[in-house]
């Protein structure tokens, strides 16, 4: 081994260091820190070899970081089928999959995600058909990762061994944006081809790549290039057939009608012979839950793209589909017996549905939004309005960019430089500005960007070579001191040394648009040496699928409620290695909670999943127990309100906690929801009557054995608000009705106390006189939301009225404490507070929580004292899912989603 002295050669070799430590420490069954610095010190002993100790240390905790790594392998569900590939290994040269496992090493993926990915591959493999096998099949399935969790790098793994098993055609539809085509072609070229495709162009020279400079005996066929999609003319005067290959064919297609009738009609005319193509054919469709879903009104006509691909399919004799996603809501309400005689079957995955799990170090919705924690690396956005609304028309003009958006550029500044600190010299740095689906505004937002960094990087440049204190005499740089000192100011750099950096580090940022107009691009191959320094501002375009290398600030200005858009808009989910404590993400307080929720319904989904592959159930089992999730009201309504005024839902309330988050704020309807609750406690026999042991109660008042009538008597009380869609009293009853003999016959009732039990106070910013009890009371106080008027009341931006966690309030003490036991044992994050639906799985007896609140209205003022709301917490039933159903209209579905809506028929900002 040869190492470098001095400068650049100290540098070269830490490199030189890095990558020999790393051919050792991968091969070691267990590594300790231990280990990590016995095997670099030994490596420095050589000659010539001048790596400092501050050098050293900091490859031993990268190492740490990237070896201190795990994953599971995650959960199926599948309809019976016969494994074939443990039988057919011993025929199978995995040549493809091997050399990407080599890139995977090289790129420095930690072993054990190395090894989970060969696992799941070999698991998702074994569910497809064998290509050698004769005679037609047809197969469908999905795979649920997280966003931004390496799915990418998951299929193309399963795009290898496919082509190893003897799958001739590999296609994959990867999204609806040329942006994210060609980043995934690229990725495809790497992981698989081998080969620049874009070298193909005319007078291009060839360049391998990737795998491609591991070993290029095989060399795979592709008809796509990284920046030139399916072309018809082109394959054609290609002048072969599939049947003619002997290597696998990949093409990378984008996802639009114009594309696919293409490759329809080129493999109708060139490849099909007696009717059909026999070349066992893969289909990949990435961002499955977008636009391949059938979203007609008309329920006998499929929406274009969906019947597309469903025609490409049925060209197939011999054909597999798998869609992988993040955000699988859409494609489980795909009506699995939907078949139509000229486009065939829908893409319901009736075979098999996988789950991804991510690793241990991804950066995920746990991370950023975790629960009942006012999370670390969150910022909200408070100061839009005035500038920049977050429901604006298209012809809005943008004065001034907010004052939150010029501290969250300063932040990446700092971000950058501290990276630059770091040693991080020559990685990509992105932040991402969503804050309009307009194009027209997204170049105003951009103009404002480029003119505010320019100014700063004008003052730095004069400034930032001073002392400190003549320095920060400048306005603009004091700024940038004061976000450091809010943002940053406990890690291992102080403000003299970030100083010295911040011109390098604001110097080569550029603002670029990233929509379907922009001249711009996010090309990160061309700036692999030196890394791409970019402010990326945009709509819909940073909202599916694309990956910003090196994200570390976020700005989301977004107001949509729909699930998988929220969450495929989360592009700062992913992998941070040596820069997750600089991470930021500003957001309005209602998105947040949008996240809190959408985030635990995804985890709802994966807890199904993995009890439903105990229990040996099918995909469809999974799909009519997702049907019937309280969350698939939004999901239902959104599919089917253009076509109807009224659609019922059928929803299953077992194991589900709802509450009245939405309440009427005229005065008479407040005071009978009051009276109603009076009443209540009062047949109860009010404070008397409560259990006195105040660790089963919390210091709330706590009345157990309560019969159900008294229950059922209050809620038909009680003046519910039809926004608060969850608690319609109709089908809240029917559940209890059919249950009130043997599952819910006694309950739990409790009224929330912020007070002690033992020392009330008669006065204080919390106390609420009440003339509906005849004790005390400390009443909870919560902010309105922003779509409070005269007529109701939301509850927070959150639309979240219970702290938690509150369910366990009425279990035994000793109970409680065998299950905080349990959570703390088998989570990964020991900071994380055990979650409610962890004690909900215990109860044996329902709980309903009763609110008496102080409403403060923030920018509305006070709102109210002493409005009532009620939660229930419904513990597992032992019957079979049973359902009741709840009507949606267009008017609560206006109210919830006119924006969103509005969005999606006047096609977004493409």
């Amino acid at each position: 081994m040869h190492c470098w002295t001095g400068g650049m050669k100290s540098r070269m070799s830490a490199e030189m260091l890095r990558s020999a430590a790393t051919a050792v420490l991968y091969n070691i069954q267990t590594v300790t820190p231990e280990v990590i610095r016995e095997t670099l010190a030994n490596f420095c002993k050589v000659p010539g070899c001048e790596v400092g100790d501050e050098e050293l240390e900091n490859l031993a905790r990268e190492f740490e970081s990237r070896l201190d790594v795990t994953m599971s392998t995650g959960w199926v569900i599948q309809e019976d089928f016969a494994p074939w590939l443990a039988e057919a290994r011993q025929d199978i040269e995995f040549y493809y999959w091997n050399r990407y496992r080599q890139l995977l090493e090289q790129k420095n993926f930690p072993p054990q995600v190395i090894a989970k990915i060969d696992e799941v591959t070999d698991r998702t493999l074994d569910l497809l058909e064998n290509p050698r096998k004769d005679g037609g099949w047809n197969r469908r399935g999905m795979v649920v990762g997280h966003v931004q969790s390496g799915k990418t790098a998951n299929y193309t793994g399963l795009i290898c061994k496919a082509a190893d098993a003897g799958y001739k055609l590999i296609i994959v539809i990867a999204g609806i944006q040329n942006s994210l085509r060609n980043q995934t072609q690229e990725r495809i070229d790497e992981g698989f081809v081998g080969k620049d495709s874009s070298s193909m162009e005319a007078n291009r020279v060839s360049r391998f790549v990737g795998v491609g400079k591991i070993d290029r005996t095989h060399k795979p066929f592709t008809l796509t290039t990284c920046v030139r999609d399916f072309n018809r003319n082109t394959a054609t005067s290609v002048g072969v057939q599939l049947s003619d290959l002997r290597t696998p064919t990949v093409l990378v297609i984008k996802k639009n009608t114009h594309t696919l009738n293409n490759l329809i009609n080129w493999l109708k005319e060139h490849n099909v012979t007696g009717g059909s193509i026999r070349s066992p054919m893969l289909l990949i469709d990435d961002e499955a839950d977008n636009a391949s879903i059938d979203i007609c009104a008309s329920s006998d006509q499929a929406s274009r793209i969906n019947s597309l691909i469903r025609e490409l399919l049925e060209l197939f004799d011999r054909r597999c589909y798998v869609g992988y996603t993040a955000t699988p809501f859409a494609n489980i309400f795909i009506d699995p017996e939907t078949v139509d005689d000229m486009i065939g079957e829908d893409l319901f995955p009736k075979d098999f549905i996988v789950t991804l799990d991510a690793p241990t170090n991804y950066f995920g919705a746990s991370r950023v939004f975790p629960e009942d924690e006012s999370g670390e690396h969150v910022r909200y956005i408070h100061d839009n309005e005035d500038l920049l609304p977050l429901i604006h028309r298209i012809d809005h003009i943008l004065v001034s960019i907010p004052e939150s958006m010029k501290e969250a550029i300063r932040a990446f500044i700092l971000a950058r430089a501290i990276r630059l600190l770091r040693g991080h010299d020559g990685s990509h740095n992105s932040m991402m500005i969503n804050a309009s689906r307009f194009i027209s505004l997204q170049g105003q937002i951009r103009n404002h960007v480029h003119e505010y960094l320019r100014r700063l990087e004008q003052r730095i440049r004069y400034e930032a070579s001073k002392s400190p204190g003549r320095a920060l005499q400048d306005e603009l740089v004091a700024t940038l001191h004061q976000t450091w000192e809010k943002e940053y100011p406990g890690l291992e750099f102080d403000w003299p040394a970030v100083q010295t950096k911040l011109l390098e580090a604001i110097s080569s940022i550029s603002v670029i648009e990233v929509n379907s107009r922009a001249a711009g691009a996010l090309n990160y191959r061309d700036h692999a040496e030196s890394g791409l320094n970019v402010i990326a501002v945009g709509g819909f375009g940073l909202s599916r699928g694309l990956t910003l290398e090196g994200l570390s600030i976020s700005y989301f200005l977004r107001n949509s409620m729909m699930y998988d858009t929220l969450m495929q808009m989360g592009r700062w989910f992913g992998y941070r290695p040596g820069y997750d404590d600089l991470c930021r993400v500003w957001m309005t307080e209602e998105a947040v909670g949008w996240y809190e929720h959408i985030a635990g319904s995804l985890e709802e989904l994966r807890d199904e999943i993995r009890e439903m592959e105990q229990a040996r159930l099918r995909p469809i089992d999974f799909g009519l127990k997702v049907r019937s999730h309280p969350d698939s009201l939004i999901v239902t309504a959104r599919n089917k309100m253009r076509s109807a005024q009224r659609v019922t839902v059928q929803i299953g309330l077992s194991n589900r906690y709802i509450e009245t988050h939405t309440i009427w704020r005229e005065r008479d309807k407040v005071e009978h929801n009051r009276q109603a609750m009076a009443r209540l406690v009062q047949r109860m026999g009010g404070k008397d009557a409560c259990d006195p042991d105040r660790k089963r109660s919390h210091d709330n008042f706590l009345w157990r054995n309560v019969p159900v009538e008294l229950v059922l008597d209050y809620l038909l009380a009680f003046n519910n608000h039809t926004l608060s869609l969850k608690t319609q009293t109709e089908p809240v009853r029917n559940y209890i009705l059919a249950r009130e003999n043997d599952e819910m016959p006694q309950w739990d009732v409790v009224l929330i106390n912020k007070g002690s039990m033992t020392d009330q106070p008669a006065t204080g910013p919390d106390y609420v006189e009440n003339d509906l009890f005849d004790f005390p009371l400390v009443c909870p106080r919560r902010r309105s939301g922003k779509k409070t008027c005269r007529q109701f009341i939301q509850i927070g931006a959150k639309q979240r009225v219970a702290s938690r966690p509150v369910e366990h309030i009425g279990m035994d003490p000793d109970l409680v404490k065998e299950i905080e036991d349990e959570f703390e044992k088998g989570s990964s994050n020991k900071t994380r507070s055990v979650p409610d639906k962890a004690f909900r799985k215990r109860r044996t007896r329902p709980l309903l929580v009763l609110h008496v609140l102080r409403i403060d209205g923030g920018e509305v003022g006070h709102v109210a004292d002493g409005v009532t709301t009620w939660g229930i917490s419904f513990p597992v039933s032992a019957r079979e899912e049973e359902t009741v159903g709840y009507v949606v209209n267009t008017t609560w579905l206006n109210e919830q989603f006119r924006a969103e809506m509005d969005e999606e028929l006047e096609g977004v900002d493409e």
